[in-house]
């Protein structure tokens, strides 16, 4: 008979390994280029530009309007994988991931 636990043996996470997310399409870096163009790279190693200087400057612009004061486009970061700025506005990272994959480049109209 058995006198002492042995909680790790039991344990969830003794059991499952760690999940840590993988997602070829999660942003890893970013860096702003001029032309309100930014140079991304994703967690497979794909990297590419996102062109957005005509949808800045469009009159369908909406949300977007915004960033076509080059100091809100500037203040660009990544959150949880995906491109974000200030004031909840954020690019679809696996739509992006696909384009550059695609084409290497990102042109949002």
């Amino acid at each position: 008979m058995r006198t002492e636990s042995n909680t790790d043996e039991n344990s969830p996470t003794a059991l499952v390994p760690e999940i840590v997310p993988q997602s070829p399409w999660r942003v890893t870096g970013v860096e702003v280029l001029p032309g309100f163009r930014l140079q991304v790279a994703c967690t497979d190693s794909l990297k590419g530009v996102v062109d957005m200087s005509a949808l800045v400057h469009s009159p369908k612009a909406g949300v977007f309007a915004a960033l076509a004061d080059p100091r809100m486009f500037a203040q660009v970061k990544i959150e949880h994988g995906a491109v974000t700025w200030p004031g909840e506005l954020d690019l679809a990272p696996d739509a992006m991931h696909t384009a550059i994959r695609e084409h290497g480049e990102w042109a949002l109209q």
